[in-house]
């Protein structure tokens, strides 16, 4: 392969709302944590072990924004984005680190709409391109096997 590749896809919960900060010239950024879950059976102990990772997550002007609207903490969003990693030093004088994954693009999977709205509600996809669009989740019920 030629190239290198930067892509992480999470679907996880919101750990917590949106935290927003505006900046001059009409840009804003928006962050949150999502959580995702592995479980897996102790072989040793037959015991289920579920594991929480937390993940950074950074969004930026109108999806900032959207997001800010309409995910609260619990709701399940799928993302789609790229791992950057950062460096500082706090005002300790100690060097700091953080691990982000900047979005690209995310569909919400249940929000805090979703509890006032009918069943089969459409899902909502979003691009960092800034371009909403609609995803049809309408499926059928029916009684296949597969």
């Amino acid at each position: 392969m030629a190239g290198t590749v930067n892509k992480v896809i999470l679907i996880g919960h919101l750990g917590d709302e949106v935290k927003m900060h505006y900046f001059e010239g009409g840009n804003s950024i928006g962050r949150f944590p999502i959580a995702t879950n592995e479980t897996y059976t102790n072989k040793q102990t037959g015991e289920k072990v579920t594991t929480t990772e937390w993940h950074n997550i950074v969004v930026r002007n109108k999806l900032a924004e959207i997001c800010e609207k309409y995910l609260s903490k619990g709701d399940k969003v799928y993302v789609e984005g790229r791992i950057k990693s950062r460096q500082w030093e706090g005002e300790d004088g100690v060097k700091r680190y953080s691990t982000e994954i900047h979005v690209v693009d995310m569909t919400f999977l249940t929000t805090k709409n979703d509890l006032n709205a009918p069943p089969h509600q459409e899902a909502s996809k979003i691009s960092a391109a800034n371009k909403p669009e609609q995803v049809d989740s309408n499926v059928e019920d029916d009684d296949l096997p597969f």
